[in-house]
C-alpha cells in the first residue's frame, strides 16, 4: 500500500478563497474550479480558506444567453459566471436560458 497518500479523495479540499468568499459561490483557484462549501474561515479552515467541492453539479447564477446544453461557462472578476470566452472556464451549463442573468445547472469543471 502507498505510504505517500496525501488525501484519497481530493474533491473537497480547504483551499484559500478570496476575502467575502460565502458558502455556494463559485471560486476559481488557481486553475482549480469549484464551489465554496463553507464561509472563508469558518467550518474548521484556517483564516482565509474556505471547504470547496472540486466535483459536481450546482444551481448557478449565469449571465448571458446559453442556447446549447454543454455551452461552456466562464467565471470573471469576482467569481461571476458569464458566457464571456475571454475568461477562463469554469464548466458548462446543463440547460438553456435567456440573456438575463439566471440560475442553472452547471457542471463544474477540471
Amino acid at each position: 500500500m502507498a505510504t505517500n497518500v496525501h488525501y484519497a479523495k481530493g474533491d473537497n479540499l480547504s483551499l484559500p478563497v478570496p476575502a467575502g468568499t460565502t458558502s455556494g459561490a463559485p471560486v476559481q483557484v488557481g486553475a482549480l474550479n469549484g464551489v465554496a462549501m463553507t464561509n472563508v474561515g469558518e467550518g474548521g479552515n484556517p483564516s482565509g480558506a474556505a471547504s470547496v467541492q472540486l466535483v459536481g453539479v450546482f444551481d448557478l447564477e449565469v449571465t448571458g444567453a446559453v442556447t446549447n446544453v454543454g455551452d461552456p461557462v466562464y467565471i470573471g472578476s469576482g467569481g461571476a459566471l458569464n458566457v464571456t470566452d475571454t475568461n477562463p472556464l469554469f464548466g458548462h451549463a446543463l440547460a438553456t436560458k435567456g440573456a438575463t442573468a439566471g440560475v442553472i445547472p452547471v457542471r463544474v469543471s477540471n
